[in-house]
């Protein structure tokens, strides 16, 4: 069997029909789901790009892997998704973005050439790349956001697209008079993106999934990594003005949430982002704009699946689409992502196993409390390979998949390094001290501060908008304390003894105790008289004089 694992970039949980949404309807997403199951409690191990697709990709939390925000590289050996799979007998495959930064000085200390097929992988998230395009192509002092060459980039140019960057000033930019109105200006979200539809980001990934897909030969899994409907927020026609400020859901927010805020809340929700998206205008402008970037990727994906299921593929291969993180649209005062409410943190799930033993589950939903980190591993199992849990910290899933009912985590973790942003700075925190940790059960959830910051606490049963923060609560102490036990137990968890498993531990026990080798033995008699044969026969004669 085969396995299309498909990332879509910034996309919240609760914008498709099938979560709920009462405007955008995202019937192929909806049909993969009646055929699969959806998990509706899918949490990610960082609200940010890098640090969050790190952990999916290597099936371990951000403490572990280091890769606690963007352009942190990810050191050289972290064992990674191709490498398990690898290594069970199914190749792996890149095409779209990881967000990944390779680490250039552990590569050189090794003498892994970057050109080398060993020196690719490593710098590629372990995955051998069909095409890498991570979507960031703005031009700044020094040239572009990414120094590599943007192959979509090139695509455009070949398309008859002019300039060095038609990224920026055709595919996330429309018109305005003879201008162009540039996608990073919020204000022209409404606006037409200034590119055909068809040579857009999300149908071009899509036909380079196709032709991937028309030359491979299994087992393979192909991580199919869409950079929308992540900003620039601008899509072209006709999905621009497929919705307007009536299809604008209510915002979720209260006047209580600015008193007396959290310092790291406050400060999110004060800086340039958070004042943004707290204006109406800008939310009546950014969101249906959003909205037509997931109705548009939709479409993409009704046009993959009818590709699968005309080749006979779609019998044999398993697809999951999810989430790196979702997008604050405006609620609780923040815009983008970056801390731990569920609009972040919390992200679509669907998996469709084509095998007859999911039969049972088809169109179901599953409220387990499932981690990001959870997919290496279910992917490991369906390849066929052994479990290796002292690597990965996640869990496999195919049993919901079958129907079964497994034991499971009582409550989820996440984690978010703030160090690098201005916030910290301004909190006087060093960069140690700028770590945020989420505690999530099926009732409450807290986030906790270092630094000797104050936590937060919501019951998700009684305030599911998590809009009263009960963290400094006299009457809650009880449930702060259990949640901190929590997170005390998992910080606890054994995380970087990944070069013996268990199993190898345990069979080598007692061991120390060979021929020749007897620690603390007083006399012959007791120990085996094995070990000790060659101390108690002949003594040896040394010829040597004779």
């Amino acid at each position: 069997m085969n396995i299309l694992y498909i990332m879509f970039d910034q996309l919240r949980f609760d914008y498709l029909s099938c979560a709920g949404h009462p405007h955008l309807h995202t019937s192929h997403i909806d049909a993969l789901a009646d055929k699969g199951v959806r998990f509706t409690r899918a949490y990610v191990q960082s609200p940010t790009c890098g640090s969050s697709r790190m952990s999916s990709y290597t099936g371990r939390y951000p403490s572990s892997h280091g890769v606690q925000f963007n352009s942190y590289p990810l050191r050289v050996g972290e064992w990674t998704m191709g490498d398990h799979l690898r290594k069970a007998g199914m190749s792996c495959h890149l095409i779209g973005k990881t967000h990944m930064v390779a680490d250039a000085e552990g590569m050189e200390r090794l003498g892994l050439a970057p050109d080398s097929v060993i020196g690719v992988r490593q710098s590629e998230c372990g995955f051998d790349p069909w095409v890498r395009d991570d979507g960031l192509w703005a031009e700044g002092p020094d040239g572009f956001y990414d120094a590599k060459r943007s192959p979509y980039n090139e695509y455009l140019k070949s398309k008859g697209y002019p300039g060095d960057n038609p990224w920026n000033d055709f595919a996330n930019a429309g018109v305005e008079g003879e201008d162009i109105a540039s996608g990073w200006f919020m204000a022209n979200a409404d606006k037409p993106a200034n590119i055909a539809e068809e040579d857009s980001e999300t149908p071009w990934l899509t036909t380079k999934a196709i032709e991937f897909i028309e030359q491979a030969t299994g087992p393979w899994c192909a991580h199919l990594s869409y950079i929308k409907p992540h900003w620039p927020y601008i899509v072209p026609a006709p999905y621009h003005d497929m919705y307007g400020p009536e299809h604008v859901l209510p915002v979720v927010r209260s006047d209580a949430e600015r008193e007396d805020a959290h310092p790291v809340f406050d400060g999110m929700m004060n800086n340039q982002i958070g004042k943004a998206f707290s204006r109406d205008e800008v939310r009546k402008k950014v969101i249906p704009a959003y909205m037509g970037l997931i109705k548009q990727a939709d479409d993409q994906m009704g046009r993959l699946f009818a590709y699968l299921e005309q080749s006979g593929q779609m019998q044999d291969t398993m697809i999951v689409v999810t989430s790196d993180h979702g997008d604050y649209l405006g609620d609780h005062w923040l815009g983008e992502k970056n801390l731990f409410h569920e609009p972040s943190i919390k992200v679509p799930l669907i998996i469709y196993d084509p095998r007859k033993q999911a039969d049972v589950s088809r169109g179901t939903t599953c409220d387990a409390l499932v981690e990001a980190i959870d997919l290496a591993p279910t992917f490991l199992e369906v390849a066929g390979g052994a479990p290796v849990p002292h690597i990965l910290e996640g869990r496999s899933l195919q049993p919901w998949l079958h129907g079964e009912n497994p034991e499971w985590r009582d409550y989820a973790v996440a984690e978010f390094d703030y160090s690098t942003m201005p916030l910290s700075a301004k909190l006087g925190l060093a960069p140690k001290d700028a770590r945020l940790f989420m505690v999530t059960d099926h009732r409450w959830k807290l986030m906790h501060a270092e630094g000797g910051l104050r936590p937060m606490l919501f019951d998700l049963e009684t305030d599911p908008n998590e809009l009263v923060d009960l963290g400094t609560s006299a009457e809650h102490a009880d449930v702060l304390e259990m949640m901190y036990n929590r997170l005390h137990q998992w910080s606890l968890r054994m995380s970087q003894r990944i070069t013996l498993s268990d199993e190898q531990i345990i069979s080598g026990r007692g061991k120390s105790g060979r021929k020749g080798i007897l620690l603390g033995v007083y006399e012959p008699d007791e120990i085996d008289a094995g070990l000790t044969v060659k101390y108690l026969g002949p003594v040896p004669q040394n010829t040597a004089d004779q």
